[in-house]
């Protein structure tokens, strides 16, 4: 490769990247590989969407409704008040703050309605591998295997439907995207 000086216009003008270019973007799947995808999506978002349903009205099965958010009940204390492993002692510090309580059922509410919808599928591959990584360290050691649980996999999953956009397809991922039109908020797609 020649340096600037040495380049022709030419060369320069079709070597240098302008900042009006689009961003490339990436080729949708074809139905028959994106169809299982958006199942895969829909049935993780319910996953994250019924945990925190159960949660905030304690439907009888993990929690009860006497210990129901609505109820006055904290969707954080039940868990996080009895992990024992490596940082059993900072999580049960946190275990019925608030604060804690609200981002929780907020990350939840967030990636199991991102997922289901198939919108904000970039920034369900933020927060939903945050929150899972955070359980998954709550958790250690593992009790099954050093390294893998379901955290880890669903964590993986999640970034793996955003990057092959998996809500473009039985989801309003398409029209979503069109709404964004500033290039800066292109995480929120």
């Amino acid at each position: 490769m020649q340096t600037g000086q040495n380049m022709t216009a030419e060369e320069q003008r079709t070597s240098a990247p302008t900042s009006q270019e689009p961003a490339p973007s990436s080729t949708p799947l074809p139905p028959a590989a994106a169809r299982p995808l958006a199942v895969v999506r829909i049935v993780l978002g319910s996953v994250f969407l019924w945990a925190f349903l159960d949660k905030a009205f304690g439907l009888g099965f993990a929690t009860s409704p006497a210990k129901a958010w609505i109820a006055g009940g904290s969707p954080t204390a039940g868990y996080l008040g009895s992990v024992k492993g490596s940082f059993s002692g900072i999580f049960q510090a946190l275990a019925g703050s608030p604060v804690v309580d609200w981002l929780f059922m907020f990350g939840l509410l967030g990636a199991g309605t991102a997922l289901v919808l198939g919108i904000a599928l970039r920034s369900a591959a933020a927060g939903g591998p945050l929150l899972l990584g955070l359980m998954w360290l709550s958790s250690l050691p593992l009790q099954n295997n050093p390294i893998i649980d379901e955290h880890v996999v669903y964590a993986t999953v999640i970034i793996a439907l955003a990057a092959a956009r998996a809500g473009d397809t039985w989801g309003l991922g398409q029209q979503w995207s069109a709404l964004i039109k500033n290039p800066s908020l292109r995480w929120l797609r």
